[in-house]
């Protein structure tokens, strides 16, 4: 039943009481720290005490129109900020209690606090404050009119996001559109070191590719200030390109430029071109290596790899962009690039495709060779800290490189999303979402992006935010099977069984991978449906004797069998073979049963964490 609105001024609630007025939050007289947001949301649920406050209703009272990209992480930041200074919990409520899907309820009972009369030095305090009122808003008429100049027209805003939209190849042949895209993500990179500017990445961008949208729809879709477009032409070993930068909000032409130069000196095109940009977007361009002449065949075999590298959907593709950077390391041994793609497709053959021992040190070998040749490459950074962190279980090491990877390029998406995975490893999650949020906003269009968010939202315990997300990858790609476990997942834990087990419904070998599908042997089987779930082990345990699958995983679904000797087992299993997933034992809701016995303490130990 809900409660009566209190009237303005002071409310108690518990050994709590709050200044509505002034923002003051006491506990027995003592005053609390809560930061503005939370402080609002508080505000706004003892408005409506017992009744549900809805998402959008806080959305629409408190974060701006042009944040909402942000939203669903600053939400949940504020109301954890909020309960930890209530000493509430999302499991026991107290005081704020989480509505599945809805919102939040205010469910502690409110008593009003007596009022108290303002005296004579409030009054003049409250004079005072009127005059400096005055004169703020008298200043700040003096900078508007100031700004608009002699010519009375105001100043353009500055640029501060931008996306690089796909150069469109005028070849007539067909076969060359991987050039094209291949010149389209190098310049991608080369604007990333603008400082100071959200470059969108390029699985987003290349969203894009033949689309009919009009520039300003791209950019409000993107929620960037401007775009660049343009066209690429090879003829024997020159290239040509011509770009223009266009300013979103009105779709004005701000500034046009050809560039063309031999194939041998196409790196020193791409930094041109960078330059350019960065002086008509008035922001300064990172210091980078100094541009070296490339091998034309060389760079070619490089670009073809980085084509098939971002379009692989399969083992081949992967093994196909490896066969393309060996070649071009073949032609050019002293190619960081060169070295940086092959250890970037050895990582993504890691993912699923083959053991970790059989592919990892490859990847590590060639990403160290890279930082050799270059110490300032970002890619290269990522990629050795991500093997760092799944393969060497060097925590601090990954870090270190994450890090810079990321100092390096702030635009480099997926370096903030393998940041994110490796904070919310170690349980740090409230900084995990951040990372993860930030990688959004640079690739909203990536897949493996937005479904690892709502895995992070899982990995939390935050349950109801991990199917929110996970819903918005499916948006992306409806055929995800991966974002169709980690919903059901999220879905198992709440036991809404019966929308978890439509999720997993169409789940099967061989067209999903083995984790997906061992991952939906854990959900039927938490969901009471044991004869199907041992099936799926059964079919996973035949597949073992032709491809690698993750003992991890399997480790889970026997767990929610209920067979704990099995699951040891198959942990012990996954840490001899090193497995990607055994970054997990912290967090993972799955292993709980677990987490009181000796020896997953002791596998806890010598994989790195603290049991």
């Amino acid at each position: 039943m809900s409660q009566t609105d209190p009237a303005p001024g002071k409310v108690r609630f518990g050994p709590f009481e709050l200044d509505r007025e002034s923002g003051e939050l006491l506990k027995e007289g003592l005053r609390i720290k809560l930061q503005d947001q939370p402080l609002q949301i508080l505000c706004i649920l003892l408005e409506h005490p017992g009744r549900i406050v809805n998402r959008e209703e806080l959305k629409n009272r408190i974060w701006p129109a042009d944040t909402f990209v942000e939203f669903d992480q600053g939400l949940y930041s504020a109301i954890r900020r909020l309960r930890d200074a209530l000493g509430d919990s999302a499991e026991s409520p107290r005081y704020v209690e989480t509505m599945a899907r809805r919102g939040y309820r205010f469910v502690a009972k409110l008593e009003q606090a007596p009022v108290s009369q303002p005296n004579s030095s409030h009054r003049r305090r409250n004079l005072a404050l009127v005059g400096l009122a005055v004169v703020a808003l008298t200043a700040a008429l003096f900078v508007l009119i100031r700004s608009h100049g002699r010519s009375g027209r105001a100043v353009d805003a500055p640029i501060h996001s931008l996306a690089v939209l796909p150069l469109v190849s005028v070849s007539q042949d067909p076969r060359q559109d991987y050039f094209a895209d291949g010149m389209t993500d190098e310049l991608i990179t080369d604007v990333a070191q603008i400082a100071e500017l959200r470059v969108i990445s390029r699985t987003s961008s290349l969203h894009y590719k033949g689309t009919h949208k009009t520039l300003p729809q791209i950019a409000q879709e993107l929620h960037v200030d401007a775009i660049v477009e343009g066209t690429v032409d090879r003829e024997g070993n020159r290239v040509r390109i011509r770009i223009q930068l266009i300013r979103a909000r009105d779709d004005r032409h701000l500034w046009a430029h050809a560039y063309e130069r031999d194939m041998q000196d196409v790196l020193r095109l791409q930094s041109d071109a960078a330059r350019d940009i960065a002086e008509h977007v008035r922001l300064k361009l990172l210091p980078y290596a100094t541009v070296r002449a490339v091998n034309p065949q060389a760079y070619e075999s490089y670009l073809r790899g980085r084509h098939q590298l971002s379009g692989a959907t399969s083992q081949a593709d992967l093994e196909s962009s490896i066969a393309s950077f060996q070649a071009a390391l073949s032609e050019d041994p002293g190619s960081a690039l060169g070295y940086a793609g092959l250890a970037e497709s050895y990582v993504a053959l890691s993912d699923y495709y083959l053991p970790p021992r059989e592919v990892l040190p490859k990847a590590e070998t060639a990403a160290r060779k890279a930082l050799e040749i270059d110490e300032r490459l970002s890619e290269a950074h990522d990629a050795l800290g991500w093997v760092e962190f799944v393969y060497g279980w060097k925590w601090s090491a990954a870090e270190q490189h994450l890090k810079r990877a990321i100092e390096l390029n702030s635009n480099n998406a997926l370096a903030h999303d393998h940041y994110a995975n490796l904070l919310s490893s170690l349980g740090h999650h409230p900084e995990s979402l951040i990372e993860s949020q930030r990688a959004r906003d640079l690739d909203p269009f990536s897949l493996i992006i937005q479904a690892n968010r709502g895995f992070y939202f899982y990995m939390a315990r935050d349950f109801d935010f991990a199917i929110e997300e996970e819903r918005k990858a499916l948006e992306l790609d409806p055929n995800c099977y991966t974002c169709r476990t980690y919903l059901a997942l999220a879905y198992a834990q709440e036991k809404r069984f019966s929308e978890a087990l439509a999720e997993v419904g169409p789940v099967k070998l061989p067209q999903a991978s083995p984790i997906d599908v061992a991952t939906t042997g854990c959900v039927l089987a938490g969901a009471g449906e044991q004869h199907q779930a041992k099936q799926l082990l059964q079919d996973l345990q035949q597949l073992t004797a032709k491809r690698f699958v993750c003992p991890y995983e399997l480790a889970t679904t026997h767990l929610a069998l209920g067979d704990r000797e099995q699951a040891l087992r198959k942990l012990e299993e996954a840490y001899q073979v090193r497995s990607i997933c055994m970054i997990w034992l912290k967090v993972d809701p799955r292993l709980d049963p677990l987490r009181s016995d000796q020896r997953f303490q002791d596998l806890m130990h010598r994989v790195g964490f603290t049991p």
